[in-house]
């Protein structure tokens, strides 16, 4: 009998146990594991660094704090330019951020409440609610000083949000330049959690006002806080700015200074003080979180000590008073600067914290950027009748017991008549020694043309009049001029002729040098020597300078001395021997000098005194060029030009009296070491 069949399923289709697209799909889907599990564990761990890298650039922000310039001082160290706390108000933006958020959220709620249809943007509601509470802040401050009479202060919505978007880590400046009343009343009141701080800054500060400012220059506003070359003192507090750490942040900058002119900006690398400042943590929206990860303190720059007396300058500045010129006052043996003296000058005080418009106006109208004493190029006139000596004698062409010329006032020379312009009109026979002191004109230029242009020339090159000195100070000029044939040829297109020998040997003509150094050719001429090298720097262990003798004799230069010791006794400069009026003369200072006077054609004439004191042991020198009151003096070197030095010679001489009876008096000696010789 059959076997019963059972109720079977419909027809199904078996699958073999291995499919080939099963197994391609399940190694792709492996294989895809396996790349993403690859790609996690790379990140995971062998981009580690990187990732933390590229978090910390986006949640970190560095803020750079500038430090104090160093002070300038006089060499007996008195101040000359420093700082001075500057005081505001400053907001902390960052720390309002759910003022700002709460104040938002009330502008948005209140035009919906109204049912306006012109919605303000979210940003410009953000931008009003921010006004809004830093407007509410200013309030406070105003009705807090209204009582001392302050004006109220008004906020710029521009400056504001520029502050905001760019700035958000600094202090927004509320109000500035606090008097110190205002200063002690918001010090009284505002609480020490509030975002409202008084804020004090460094500014520069030149406690003498105009004194020595084209010596001392002056500092500008820097982009931003920016390092020093300079290494901090041991401070575990200070970082160099070279290593401060976190150059690849964004950063930002409290603005900085940087010198313009003179001092103030050839040694800003010295004075310039070292960048500190934090690195902080921000919130994604860029407000700050407290505390700071890191923290330097700035560093105040390095001090400059200069060679300047401040009691010389000023004597030097006040006897300028309104007239145009320069004075300079130099050691003769360390060449440095006692005095460096240009007017008209201007206020430094008027560039802290910055120099107004009118200001600005003010020093141009008046020409008072240029510094004469440097950079002033004039015909030096007589003063340089010195060098016609010294060429002269060295070349034999002249000797001091010879009188080569009968002055009558008159000379002709290649047809042409030259005068003897020295107020007096004849001499007769003169010996070198008065020529020198009574400035005969017509005894250099018989002189001049017996030496030769060549000689003069190489003798006032060797003297280095030609060339810039050197000092600490940018922008010297060096165009100097000390003209031969040569010169002419190249310079003028033009023959050489015997008339401008006669003014190249007075001084007159071609020749261009500058009150500097003419100052180093005093000191040169004390020390017997053909070269100076000035300095601003005092360094009170500088010896003494030595360079090439000039060559005279012991007979020529002991006639060269006494002419120019005739100068400031009987001769054009006679005037610092008066006992007449306020022009005392100074007892017991014997000073060696010559005058000069240049006509400039056209022009107003430059009186000129050069001179060094004491004779017998010259310590200081002098030059003083002022431009003359009117044109065609013939005298002006003494009337205008001695009476400066003469002012900054008794200056002198009372602090070297002072010093000599300051100085303590030893009773009792101690005993040399060896016993002097029978």
């Amino acid at each position: 009998m059959p076997r019963p069949t059972a109720n079977l399923p419909p027809e199904t289709h078996t699958q073999k146990a291995y499919n080939p697209r099963v197994l391609l799909f399940h190694g792709v889907v492996a294989i895809l594991l396996l790349t993403l599990a690859g790609g996690l564990a790379w990140r995971q761990l062998l981009r580690t660094d990187d990732d933390h890298e590229r978090e910390r650039r986006q949640s970190q922000r560095r803020v750079l704090v500038p430090g104090p310039r160093g002070n300038i001082f006089d060499r007996e160290g008195r101040l000359l330019a420093g700082n001075r706390a500057r005081f505001g108000v400053t907001l902390a933006l960052d720390e309002l951020h759910t003022k700002f958020h709460g104040q938002y959220v009330k502008i948005r709620d209140n035009y919906r409440a109204h049912g306006d249809k012109d919605l303000p943007t979210t940003a410009q509601m953000e931008q009003i609610a921010r006004f809004t509470v830093v407007q509410d802040y200013l309030q406070s401050i105003n009705d807090t000083l209204k009582p001392l009479g302050r004006p109220e202060q008004l906020l710029d919505g521009e400056a504001l949000e520029r502050h905001f978007e760019q700035q958000l880590l600094l202090p927004y400046l509320l109000v500035n330049d606090l008097t110190p009343s205002e200063y002690a009343r918001l010090i009284e009141q505002l609480p020490a959690a509030s975002p409202l701080q008084v804020y004090a800054s460094s500014v520069r500060s030149y406690p003498r006002g105009p004194l020595a400012a084209h010596v001392l220059g002056y500092v500008a506003a820097a982009d931003d806080a920016r390092p020093a070359d300079n290494h901090p003192d041991e401070d575990d507090t200070a970082a160099p700015p070279e290593i401060f750490p976190g150059a690849d942040l964004a950063t930002f900058k409290l603005k900085g200074t940087v010198g313009r002119l003179g001092l103030e900006a050839r040694f800003d690398d010295l004075l310039q003080g070292e960048t500190g400042g934090a690195i902080y943590r921000v919130s994604p929206a860029g407000y700050r979180i407290n505390p700071p990860l890191e923290k330097y303190a700035p560093v105040a720059g390095h001090d400059l000590t200069t060679s300047l007396d401040v009691d010389l300058q000023a004597a030097a500045e006040d006897s300028l008073g309104e007239q145009t010129g320069s004075a300079v006052a130099l050691d003769v043996n360390t060449g440095e600067v006692l005095v460096l003296a240009s007017a008209p000058g201007y206020n430094l005080q008027d560039f802290t914290p910055r120099l107004s418009n009118a200001a600005a106006a003010d020093i141009n109208t008046r020409g008072a950027w240029f510094d004469r004493a440097v950079n002033g190029l004039y015909p030096p006139g007589s003063t340089f009748k010195l060098i016609t000596t010294i060429a002269a004698l060295q070349a034999g062409a002249i000797t001091p017991d010879e009188p080569i010329v009968d002055c009558e006032g008159t000379l002709a020379i290649g047809g042409h008549v030259f005068t003897c312009d020295n107020g007096l009109g004849q001499h007769g026979e003169i010996l070198l020694r008065d020529a020198i002191a009574q400035s005969c004109d017509i005894y250099f230029y018989t002189a001049g043309l017996r030496t030769k242009p060549e000689v003069i020339a190489r003798e006032a090159r060797r003297f280095q009049l030609d060339q810039p000195s050197g000092l600490e100070l940018t922008g010297e000029t060096r165009r100097a001029i000390i003209p031969d044939p040569n010169w002419k040829k190249e310079h003028q297109h033009q023959d050489w002729y015997q008339g401008d020998t006669a003014n190249m040997s007075i001084g007159q003509g071609f020749v261009r040098v500058t009150p500097l150094r003419m100052a180093c050719l005093a000191a040169s001429l004390a020390r017997n020597e053909i070269a100076t090298t000035p300095t601003l720097l005092h360094n009170p262990n500088a010896p003494v300078q030595h360079h090439e003798a000039i060559g005279l004799t012991p007979e020529q230069r002991a006639v060269l001395l006494a002419g120019m010791e005739g100068c400031t006794t009987t001769g054009t400069a006679k005037i610092l021997s008066s006992d007449v009026g306020e022009l005392h003369k100074i007892p017991n200072l014997r000073i060696a000098g010559k005058t000069g006077t240049a006509q400039i054609p056209d022009k107003k004439n430059i009186a000129w005194f050069i001179c060094f004191a004491p004779l017998d042991n010259p310590r200081i020198a002098i030059a003083v060029a002022v431009e003359g009151e009117k044109s065609g003096e013939t005298t002006a070197g003494g009337q205008y030009a001695a009476p400066i030095a003469q002012a900054i010679l008794r200056k002198w001489n009372e602090k070297q009296l002072s010093q000599a009876s300051a100085a303590p008096v030893v009773l009792f000696p101690t005993p040399p070491a060896t016993p002097p010789a029978p």
